[in-house]
């Protein structure tokens, strides 16, 4: 059987390694990738730190894949009904059953109990290569895939994958940003920095952002972002909240996107005006509300990966205001597959915002 080089954790919390991974026969409209980038994501990290609930070893890391078609047996389309073929550079949604409650009634297939995401699944059993930091991947039949714009980058893409589309998946939620309106990211990483690049063209009056380290706010200020604050230099809560309330006339921000982690939760909902909207995005860590503290009459949104229309409308937004935010920067280190171990460790020391992978070899830039 021909084999793949991949990524592999093996055990927690040690060096992975680059292993040969058998590559499954096809059946159906399922599709082999080569992958042309794999950004790392926080998730990543978790999950190689001490695994999370779903993890079984050895697994392939990896689940922010942008690649070219390999291998298609049977017709397969687009998201938009066209055509696939051999040779288009694709992005592709998780898999959803497409059959239970949540995905024909509730339309919510983020919460479809057959969900199947990357980056924790088996690598020695079939379909093996279910990870994005490897020479190829497996798509199955079920994934929405997304041609990417010739103007986008395959790391852009990848990233695209995971952090941008779940932001775009916030905003769903959050619904329309009126023109009056401030919004106060919680978060310097991927998804903070990409959701006020967001925000500022869905017409919020004011963007604010707190985060940290100065390097990654320095990208965020790229972003348009109005008005930062790090974490660094203002390690008091009490001092923070009272830095947003100077922002927005006393009262708290009118919408809060929590895009950090979980422990930012209380503090988050400490900045939210009464009426406010706050969503949180950022996962990892665990927090105590006291219900009774929360801004009068709030909404809380919550949001988990994201559904199909938002890797379609993450590569349309990069595609659609590339002039205007340099998305690039955030692709802030790259590294050729053989140099997984200390892209991870970069990234687990907050030392760059987005490192990406390229398993064919670091491209000329």
């Amino acid at each position: 059987m021909a084999e793949a080089l991949a990524a592999v954790v093996t055990a927690y919390h040690q060096p992975l390694e680059l292993v040969g991974v058998p590559v499954p026969e096809l059946d159906g409209t399922a599709m082999l990738v080569r992958i042309e980038a794999s950004t790392l994501c926080g998730t990543d990290v978790h999950r190689w730190e001490g695994g999370l609930p779903d993890d079984a070893l050895p697994y392939i890391t990896g689940h922010e894949p942008c690649g070219v078609i390999e291998e298609l047996h049977e017709p397969r389309n687009d998201i938009l009904g066209r055509p696939l073929a051999v040779g288009d550079r694709v992005v592709w949604s998780y898999v959803a059953c497409g059959q239970c409650y949540f995905c024909t009634v509730a339309l919510q297939p983020c919460l479809c109990r057959g969900r199947a995401s990357w980056g924790h699944n088996r690598a020695d059993r079939h379909p093996y290569l279910l990870g994005s930091c490897a020479e190829l991947m497996y798509v199955p039949r079920e994934c929405h895939a997304v041609r990417v714009p010739d103007v986008v980058s395959s790391a852009t893409a990848a990233a695209a994958s995971c952090a941008y589309r779940t932001i775009m998946h916030a905003y769903d939620r959050l619904g329309a940003i009126k023109a009056h309106e401030s919004v106060l990211i919680q978060g310097s990483g991927p998804l903070g920095i990409f959701a006020a690049a967001v925000a500022r063209e869905h017409g919020a009056r004011q963007v604010l952002l707190i985060g940290a380290p100065a390097g990654r706010l320095r990208i965020a200020e790229m972003m348009g972002v109005d008005g930062l604050l790090d974490l660094g230099e203002v390690p008091h809560p009490a001092d923070r909240r009272a830095w947003v309330r100077e922002q927005t006339a006393g009262r708290g921000a009118d919408v809060v996107i929590q895009a950090a982690d979980n422990r930012a939760v209380p503090e988050g909902l400490s900045m939210l005006r009464d009426g406010g909207r706050f969503v949180s995005v950022g996962v990892g860590g665990k927090a105590e509300i006291e219900v009774g503290k929360l801004p009068g009459e709030c909404t809380l949104y919550t949001v988990r990966s994201g559904e199909p229309r938002h890797w379609l409308q993450a590569l349309d937004f990069l595609d659609a205001h590339r002039a205007r935010y340099p998305f690039e920067e955030m692709i802030s280190a790259h590294y050729a597959l053989g140099e997984i171990n200390e892209a991870m460790a970069q990234m687990a020391s907050y030392q760059v915002v987005k490192a990406a992978l390229y398993p064919g070899g670091v491209p000329t830039r």
